[in-house]
């Protein structure tokens, strides 16, 4: 059944389509944790929804309106929280509000009000993902990852301490720049896998269930990537034979991983 599944061409873009973005996702995330940065998913999933609504209000392509917004964002998050007058997680809490209650004004600007076009960007529909929106995804999602692990060190040490990275000769705060804009432009591309209202689980949940596990920097952030694209395959076949939503599925398998690796921590399996 599995293999006959495999045959259909919306099944194939959708599980590559989905590979790129829990990969791109899961090591975006990782470093996102260690700076404590954990509902940057949740804030920038909602700034792309107001991005998103008023596309649709000024009748111009969505996703571009949705990128610029992630990406200003982006930049005015890097800038409030540099000097520390904002604590991060104020700063995220203040641009998840702010971002949702824009999308909620434009959308009831609008005359057609919760179409097809906003539920699919709530919920995520990762099986209506075209040929041009696999290749571009792919191509993005390529870039993001190579410019993430070509400057990995230099990122994990700015995480712990950045005045001591600055010391080492790196250039943190242009470093931080293009790090929180990639961080945006990977929230808004996932939005196709899980929608808005679920990207925060695709950001954080394997991160946390590999931290679990102890294993050092580089295999957490492998073991992340493993799990985070596993559950995804996973969760692509088994809502289309199952018939339910992708985007659940595959953050309900996450979440059971999760679960399965507390429980083998908690007895002692996997060291504590």
């Amino acid at each position: 059944m599995v293999f006959e599944i495999l045959e259909y061409q919306f099944i194939q873009r959708a599980i590559i389509t989905g590979i790129t973005i829990s990969t791109c996702t899961s090591i975006i995330g990782l470093f996102l944790m260690l700076r404590r940065f954990s509902l940057f998913g949740d804030a920038f999933a909602n700034v792309a929804f107001g991005g998103i609504a008023l596309g649709l209000f000024l009748k111009f392509y969505a996703i571009w309106t949705a990128l610029i917004a992630a990406v200003i964002s982006a930049i005015a998050l890097t800038k409030l929280t540099k000097h520390k007058k904002i604590s991060g997680d104020a700063a995220l809490g203040i641009f998840c509000s702010t971002g949702f209650a824009i999308g909620i004004l434009f959308i009831s600007l609008t005359n057609t009000g919760f179409s097809v076009d906003i539920y699919s960007v709530l919920f995520g529909n990762i099986l209506l993902t075209s040929m041009s929106d696999m290749i571009i995804t792919v191509i993005i999602g390529l870039i993001i990852i190579s410019i993430v692990l070509k400057i990995k060190k230099q990122l994990l040490y700015a995480a712990f301490d950045e005045e001591q990275a600055e010391i080492s000769g790196w250039n943190v705060n242009t470093m931080n720049y293009i790090f929180m804009i990639l961080s945006s432009i990977t929230i808004v591309m996932s939005m196709r896998l899980t929608g808005v209202l679920l990207i925060s689980a695709l950001v954080i949940i394997p991160n946390v269930t590999s931290i679990l596990m102890k294993q050092g920097f580089r295999n957490t952030m492998i073991i992340s990537v493993l799990i985070s694209v596993s559950c995804t395959i996973s969760g692509i076949i088994m809502s289309f034979y199952f018939d339910v939503a992708p985007s659940a599925t595959i953050v309900l398998l996450a979440v059971g991983v999760l679960i399965i690796t507390l429980i083998l921590k908690s007895n002692g399996i996997i060291k504590k």
